[in-house]
C-alpha cells in the first residue's frame, strides 16, 4: 500500500476521536426534587472517583424517587456502558427515549450508540434530530460535526464547526475539529495552531496526540512524530492505527532498524495488517536483507478478507484475552472454549465477552457459533476488526452473499475505510462484478492504496474483464514498479 495510506486513513477517522464515548459521565442537565438531585449528584461524584458500584447504589436511590425521569436513565445507560454492561446500557438508552422521545440528551446518547454499532451514515439522522431539538447544545453540535467529518462531508463539517465556534467560542472541541479539517486540507501550520488552542495535547488526549504526530509528519518532522507515536504505542499496544503510523514515521525518517526491531515479530503474526507487514519488508529490504524481506512482502500482498484476527483490538477484559490468546497459540482450543464461555457467564452484558466467544469459535472451526457471537457483539460496536472477523466466519460457513452484504453495509457507514473497500472489491470479484470492483479500487487507489500490489493486480484483472486493455496495461505497469526485483 502507499506510504500515505495509514496517514490518510487515520485523518479520516480523527474527527470523532475526541468525541465523548457513551461511557463517560455526561453533563446532562437534570431537574427534580431536592432528594432526587442529591442522589444523582452523589452518583456522579462516585463515577468521577471511579467507584461504579457506589454510583449504582446512588442511582438506585434516585430511581426510587423518580423512576420515569429520562435524564436519569441516560445517566444509568452511561454508567452501565462504563462498567462494561453495554447490552443493558443500550436497553437503558432505549427506555430513556421511550420516556422522552424528544429528550435531546437521550437522542445524543442513542446517536453515539448507533454510530458505534451501525456506522456513521445511520447515526447521522439521530444527531440531526438531537441538534434540531437542542440547537444550542455544544456537545451535540460537536458530535454532529465530527460524524459529518468522518463521513467525508468536509464542507458540511466546516459549517457545523463554525456554528459550534460561534455558539461556544472557547469550546476546545471546536479548535480540535478545525485542526482536523486543516490537516486534511494539507495546511499543517494552521492545524498545529488550532490544535494548540484546543489544549487537548496538553491534557493528554490520545486522538489529539496522534493528530499532532500526523501534522509533524506533514511538515517532515518524522523523528518528532515518531517520539509522540512511540509513547502512544506503548500506552495502547493493541491500537493498529498507532502502530502503522509509528512504522510510517520511522520509514519516512529512514529508521529501518527501529521498524525491524519493534515490528518484525508482530508482522509475522496472523493479526498483522498488510500495511505494517509491507513496511517491515521494505525496511528489511532497504537494510540489505532482501532474502529476509521477501516473505513479508509476499504476505503483505496476500492478506485478504479471510485473514482471521484472533481477539479484538479494544479489549475490556485484558486478563481473559491474554490467557485466551496463549491458549489459541498453543492450539488448546477446548480449554480456550471453556474459558471464553466462563467469561461470557461472568459478563453476560458485555459485547467484548461475546467477541471473545466468537474468536474462539472461529479458531475452533465453528463459524456458525462465531457468526452468532459476533452479531451480538456488533450491537455494541461494529468495529472494522470485528466486521472482518464476521466476514471471515460467514465465508467459512459458505455464506458469501451475507458476507458481501455485511461488507457493503459497513462501507456505507464508514465510506473512507480503505480496507473495507478492498475487501468488498475482492468479494465482488468472486462474483465477477467487475464494474463494482473497478469503482471500489479506483476510489481506494485515489485515497492512497496505489502501491498495494494486490490492489493493482485486481484492478488490472477488472480492466481486462471489462475489455479495457489500456487500463489493464496501466495497472500492470504500476504493479511492475511496486513488486521487488527477483532475488538472485
Amino acid at each position: 500500500m502507499s506510504k500515505r495510506l495509514a496517514l490518510v486513513s487515520a485523518l479520516a477517522l480523527l474527527a470523532a476521536g475526541c468525541s465523548s464515548d457513551p461511557a463517560p459521565a455526561s453533563s446532562t442537565q437534570l431537574t427534580g426534587s431536592d432528594a432526587f438531585m442529591d442522589a444523582v449528584e452523589e452518583a456522579r461524584r462516585h463515577v468521577r472517583w471511579g467507584d461504579l458500584a457506589a454510583a449504582g447504589q446512588s442511582y438506585d436511590q434516585a430511581l426510587e424517587i423518580e423512576p420515569e425521569n429520562p435524564g436519569l436513565w441516560v445517566d444509568i445507560a452511561r454508567l452501565r456502558f462504563l462498567g462494561g454492561e453495554q447490552l443493558s446500557a443500550i436497553a437503558a438508552a432505549d427506555y430513556a427515549l421511550q420516556l422522552g422521545p424528544s429528550y435531546a440528551p437521550a437522542l445524543l446518547l442513542r446517536a453515539q450508540m448507533v454510530r458505534d454499532a451501525n456506522g456513521l451514515e445511520e447515526a447521522l439522522p439521530w444527531f440531526e434530530s438531537a441538534a434540531s431539538i437542542d440547537p444550542n447544545n455544544p456537545e451535540i453540535l460537536g458530535e454532529y460535526a465530527a460524524t459529518l467529518g468522518d463521513l467525508g462531508y468536509n464542507r458540511d463539517m466546516l459549517l457545523a464547526v463554525r456554528d459550534l465556534a460561534e455558539l461556544a467560542p472557547d469550546e476546545p472541541q471546536a479548535f480540535y475539529l478545525q485542526a482536523v479539517l486543516a490537516a486534511r486540507a494539507d495546511n499543517p501550520g494552521l492545524a498545529a495552531r488550532l490544535l494548540e488552542r484546543s489544549r487537548y495535547v496538553e491534557n493528554g488526549v490520545p486522538a489529539a496526540r496522534m493528530l499532532l504526530a500526523m501534522i509533524n509528519m506533514q511538515q517532515g518532522n518524522y523523528d518528532t512524530a515518531a517520539n509522540t507515536l512511540e509513547a502512544l504505542a506503548d500506552e495502547q499496544p493493541a491500537n493498529v492505527r498507532v502502530q502503522e503510523l509509528l512504522a510510517q514515521a520511522w520509514w519516512q525518517g529512514g529508521r529501518d532498524s527501529q521498524i525491524a526491531d519493534r515490528f518484525e515479530e508482530i508482522a509475522g503474526q496472523p493479526s498483522a495488517s498488510s500495511y505494517l507487514t509491507m513496511l517491515v519488508g521494505r525496511a528489511l529490504e532497504r537494510m540489505g536483507g532482501r532474502e529476509t524481506a521477501i516473505p513479508y512482502l509476499e504476505r503483505a500482498s496476500q492478506l485478504d478478507s479471510q485473514t482471521i484476527y484472533v481477539l479484538s483490538e479494544d479489549e475490556a477484559l485484558p486478563a481473559a484475552t491474554n490467557r485466551l490468546r496463549n491458549l489459541v497459540a498453543a492450539q488448546n482450543l477446548s480449554v480456550a472454549r471453556s474459558v471464553s464461555n466462563q467469561t461470557l457467564r461472568e459478563f453476560p452484558q458485555s459485547g467484548d465477552a461475546f467477541s471473545l466467544v466468537g474468536d474462539i469459535a472461529l479458531a475452533g472451526d465453528n463459524p456458525l457459533r462465531a457468526i452468532e457471537a459476533y452479531q451480538v457483539s456488533a450491537k455494541v460496536r461494529r468495529s472494522w476488526p470485528l466486521t472482518r472477523k464476521l466476514i471471515a466466519a460467514m465465508l467459512e460457513a459458505g455464506e458469501s452473499e451475507p458476507a458481501k452484504a455485511v461488507a457493503s453495509r459497513y462501507l456505507r457507514g464508514d465510506p473512507l475505510n480503505l480496507d473495507a473497500m478492498i475487501v468488498l472489491a475482492r468479494l465482488s470479484a468472486e462474483e465477477s462484478d467487475w464494474l463494482r470492483v473497478q469503482v471500489l479500487l479506483d476510489t481506494a487507489i485515489a485515497q492512497g492504496a496505489g502501491s498495494d500490489p494486490a490492489v493493482l493486480a485486481l484492478r488490472a484483472k477488472a480492466a481486462h474483464e471489462l475489455g479495457n486493455e489500456s487500463d489493464a496495461a496501466q495497472a500492470n505497469a504500476l504493479l511492475a514498479d511496486t513488486l521487488p526485483a527477483p532475488f538472485l
